[in-house]
């Protein structure tokens, strides 16, 4: 995991472009929605992810291939605090900053990771909670991060927010692939990447991605571009907002 960072994706990219052959398959994807509104009643949504394997000469390889499908995005920085207990309080003893935290990250694959590549790829390529390169800001002991990022793995988990089946993808006919991905109710929103990498003897030997975009709409909508557009006017507003209520709380239990 841990330590490839920017460098590991530069590695991902080249090392696609000198694999890739003429006579390399092609992957087709698609997905089910290219767009997921969040709205007050939005509990989750079930995505798609399916497509087709375009083989040279339409002839299917005498060996296997399997196909791995990742969700992931938006990418932000994030600072995580580890608490001690000092006293008898809870205090912040030390914290980290992570460069390139995904809000969310799901991958699904046809077989177990480990089945299909070795480990230096799957850190190249960041297949596997365990192999998210999250880029630490300044210098970090090795056992520190490991132990900062695996909390953080750990909470999102239990969250949904970071999700792994090694079974989720079909094959049909070693043609047709289809995956379904979980998405839960509290995923942030933003630009999200489909991304699907045919793997064969070990090796990737194509990659294709989609753009989804999860936003918020209606309601929800015109109150994050309020806050976002007129932060002051907002503030104000919900101060207001918050006084009258109290006081109309106060008013009716004076009545009652």
């Amino acid at each position: 995991m841990r330590g490839f960072g920017a460098l590991a994706c530069a590695a991902a990219l080249i090392l696609t472009a000198t694999a890739a052959r003429a006579d390399d398959p092609r992957l087709v994807p698609d997905v089910s929605s290219r767009a997921i509104d969040i709205q007050y009643s939005f509990t989750g949504e079930e995505l798609l992810l399916f497509g087709a394997i375009l083989y040279p000469g339409q002839r299917l390889p005498d060996d296997r291939t399997d196909i791995v499908v990742v969700l992931k995005g938006p990418v932000r920085p994030i600072i995580l605090r580890e608490k001690q207990r000092v006293a008898g309080i809870w205090v912040n003893a030390s914290s980290i900053r992570l460069r390139t935290s995904p809000g969310f990250y799901a991958i699904g694959s046809s077989r177990p990771i480990d089945k299909l590549v070795d480990e230096r790829t799957a850190a190249i390529f960041e297949l596997g909670l365990d192999n998210l390169s999250m880029s630490p800001a300044g210098f970090s002991e090795a056992k520190k991060l490991a132990r900062f990022e695996g909390g953080l793995i750990d909470l999102y988990r239990r969250a949904g927010l970071f999700y792994e089946n090694p079974s989720a993808v079909e094959i049909s006919e070693g043609v047709l692939y289809r995956a379904r991905i979980p998405v839960p109710a509290r995923v942030p929103v933003g630009t999200y990447r489909a991304e699907t990498y045919l793997i064969s003897r070990g090796r990737v030997i194509a990659v294709a991605s989609r753009d989804v975009q999860i936003r918020k709409a209606g309601f929800e909508r015109f109150v994050a571009l309020a806050a976002e557009r007129h932060g002051f006017l907002y503030g104000l507003t919900a101060v207001a907002l918050s006084l009258l209520l109290g006081y109309g709380a106060s008013a009716a239990f004076r009545r009652r």
